[in-house]
């Protein structure tokens, strides 16, 4: 059937009016940069942080240095995350990036944990690891969420998209380096096990025995331990 001039006119100004609504809000900051306020400071709490008067900037507050030498490994898990977010420079703000070095020593692992703002990209620096991420639930409850990892070399790059569960493990005879990037000035970290085991106030542990099926005992002995994050 054919449209009449006066639909086809009403259909087009339609898609104009949507087209305009789609683009009502810009997603890129709106000056040359937005130096966060340290939240102590700011009057308000926003989504992000507040803008330094830009008059007051200066070169330090684009400037970090450290990531070129080797994080102190404490941690349970063997390994150190040195962060590079806008609690640690504050010109990221508004500017949707960041950037972290990961030290592992033998037999470290950066355990299960995701981004819930941000996708990654690692690059390994110095010697083996084994880097994965698990794919969301499939639409078949009964399929099995796919694993999807590599080896990684010196020089190797792989990429964890945003908020699914990922991990790198040193499965090396030597310590290992890398470094990734995030698109977010901060994406945010849920270390899978603290969250679920180590929450405070904790999980009714009858719950978890029916999500994870284990026994109780399992249950209340793993939210007896200490959990640390990423970290």
């Amino acid at each position: 059937m054919k449209m009449s001039g006066i639909n086809l006119l009403f259909l087009a100004i339609l898609v104009v009016f949507v087209s305009l609504l789609a683009d009502a809000y810009d997603p890129n900051p709106l000056q040359d940069f937005c130096v966060a306020v340290k939240d102590s400071d700011a009057a308000v709490l926003v989504n992000g942080k507040i803008c330094k008067d830009p008059k007051t900037v200066t070169a330090d507050d684009f400037y970090h240095t450290g990531l070129n030498k080797p994080g102190e490994i404490i941690s349970q898990y063997g390994s150190k995350v040195s962060l590079v977010f806008i609690d640690q420079l504050a010109g990221l703000n508004t500017l949707g990036i960041s950037i972290v070095r990961i030290d592992f020593a033998v037999g470290g692992v950066n355990p299960p944990h995701s981004h819930p703002h941000a996708s990654e990209i690692l690059l390994c620096t110095e010697g083996t690891l084994y880097a994965g991420f698990i794919s969301s639930n499939p639409s078949n409850p009964g399929d099995k969420n796919r694993l999807f990892a590599k080896i990684l070399n010196p020089g190797d790059v792989f990429v964890f998209p945003k908020g699914l569960i990922h991990f790198q493990y040193n499965l090396g005879n030597e310590t290992a380096v890398a470094i990734a990037s995030l698109n977010s000035q901060n994406p945010g970290v849920v270390t899978l096990s603290k969250a679920v085991f180590g929450s405070d106030p904790p999980v009714n542990p009858e719950a978890l025995v029916k999500g994870f099926q284990l026994d109780i005992e399992v249950v209340r002995q793993l939210q007896s331990l200490t959990w640390i994050g990423n970290g």
